[in-house]
């Protein structure tokens, strides 16, 4: 792929990662404070993840299954731009005095239309590039496009607030930004993106004894576990985010999020440097060295001087950076284990295979947003607009706010000791997989395989 096709392609994460980040830092705070939710908005966003997990793996199989002239994976990213515009509309366009079932009908809708591009741009990803090396570089773009996704949606409250605007109305103001970016971003992946679809794909009905396989597989086993941790950590803390640094670091809504936009936009760096890491010491060891050094910066944190923008700005960099390295290297390793199924397997399951992880992350994501509302409920935290929390709750949020990362992001790096698909292993099984392929078009050499190994959609047998 050159440059400019790749860029094109990841354009197409940039409206889902603003989106993941507004609804884990705005949204809970948007209905628990402005609209009058209270504290059930965590136990709302909980509910909602929970309901939702089950969806992406359904999603999965059908992705994997579909057939059309347009591709497999494209009329999924199709169908995400009408579910999202409908979806942001009603929640970040809802007035006070919405309640509960609005709240959990449309945060289930929003996720639908987020499954379809996350699940759906994934494994199309995993087909664009069929290297250990390429793999991180793909996603790698991808994670930087997200960058730039989530950066706007932060700078919309930081203009909003210099301008005299309302917290509420900053966050309406991101909803009507992200109706027009989500078109946008897909039509310009779907112009310029090819799509190929592999070999030996679509064949047999799927059996529940292939969720059952896949489950008792080792590699997928660790790979969920990772991916459970290594989100739990962030989205625990994102959850806290404004309170955290409006009542213990003492900064202002605008100053609190210029440092997020800061940590955001280290992923310019940050997952890069991953990809870079990843080529020469392998990737799951390069997950082992980012979660270590993403603990150690948030203990920095509390050595920091209160209320300052200076001295806090390097250390929200550097975590960013590495927070960056985790999404990078675990979708790659995510394509690496897909392959190693598909030689085992004789099929494409890299779309469940996405499917599986999108569920760990929302079921993490859940029990992030349900856990730290509860926690800080019990400690007596009053999330009510300029309500006043005495040390006891300020301690408690503290805590709650580093104590948690730091334990789940550690545990996502240990899940890879022992873990040996390394690039020899890999080209290994991508040799494999390029003779298979080469033999089911007998018109294709080896060498025309070597850079992608997938078949052409309009190739492939009907």
């Amino acid at each position: 792929m050159s440059l400019s096709t790749a860029i094109a392609f990841a354009c197409a994460y940039i409206p889902f990662a603003a989106l993941q980040l507004s609804v884990a830092v705005q949204l809970p705070r948007f209905f628990a404070s402005s609209l009058g939710v209270g504290a059930a908005a965590g136990g709302v966003f909980f509910l909602v993840r929970l309901i939702d997990i089950p969806v992406d793996p359904a999603l999965g199989l059908l992705m994997d299954r579909t057939r059309t002239r347009f591709g497999r994976y494209r009329p999924w990213l199709v169908l995400s731009v009408p579910v999202l515009i409908l979806a942001l509309y009603m929640v970040y366009q809802a007035q006070p005095g919405v309640g509960v079932p609005y709240l959990t009908l449309w945060l289930l809708i929003l996720y639908l239309g987020m499954s379809f591009l996350l699940v759906g741009g994934n494994a199309w990803a995993s087909t664009l590039a069929s290297t250990y090396g390429g793999r991180s570089r793909i996603f790698g773009a991808q994670s930087a496009m997200g960058v730039a996704g989530a950066a706007s949606v932060l700078a919309i409250p930081i203009v909003a607030a210099v301008q005299k605007t309302s917290e509420a109305d900053g966050v309406r103001l991101i909803g009507w930004f992200m109706m027009a970016l989500a078109p946008l971003c897909v039509l310009i992946a779907l112009a310029r993106t090819p799509e190929r679809v592999t070999a030996d794909s679509g064949g047999r009905a799927f059996r529940l004894a292939d969720y059952a396989a896949l489950l008792v597989r080792p590699n997928v086993v660790r790979l969920l576990a990772a991916d459970f941790c290594v989100v739990l950590g962030p989205g625990w803390m994102a959850a806290l985010y404004l309170y955290f640094f409006e009542d213990s670091r003492h900064f202002g809504v605008a100053a609190a999020n210029i440092l997020l936009a800061i940590y955001i936009l280290a992923g310019f760096v940050g997952a890069p440097a991953a990809a870079w890491l990843a080529n020469r010491i392998t990737k799951h060891r390069a997950l082992m060295v980012t979660t270590t050094g993403y603990s150690l910066t948030l203990i920095v944190l509390f050595l920091l001087p209160k209320g300052l923008v200076a001295p806090m700005a390097p250390a929200m960099f550097v975590a960013g950076a590495f927070a960056a390295g985790f999404v990078v290297l675990i979708r790659s390793i995510t394509a690496d284990i897909g392959d190693e199924i598909r030689l085992e397997t004789h099929r494409n399951l890299v779309g469940l295979l996405y499917a599986l992880t999108s569920a760990t992350t929302k079921a993490a994501a859940a029990l992030a947003a349900g856990l730290t509302f509860t926690i800080l409920g019990l400690v007596g935290y009053d999330f009510r607009p300029h309500a006043h929390n005495g040390p006891d709750q300020i301690l408690g949020l503290e805590l709650a706010y580093v104590i948690g990362p730091i334990v789940f992001v550690m545990i996502a790096g240990a899940c890879f000791i022992g873990y040996r698909l390394s690039a020899p292993q890999h080209a290994e099984i991508r040799r494999q997989l390029d003779e298979r392929d080469a033999a089911f078009d007998p018109s294709a050499s080896l060498e025309s395989l070597a850079g992608d190994a997938e078949v052409p959609a309009a190739a492939a047998p009907r």
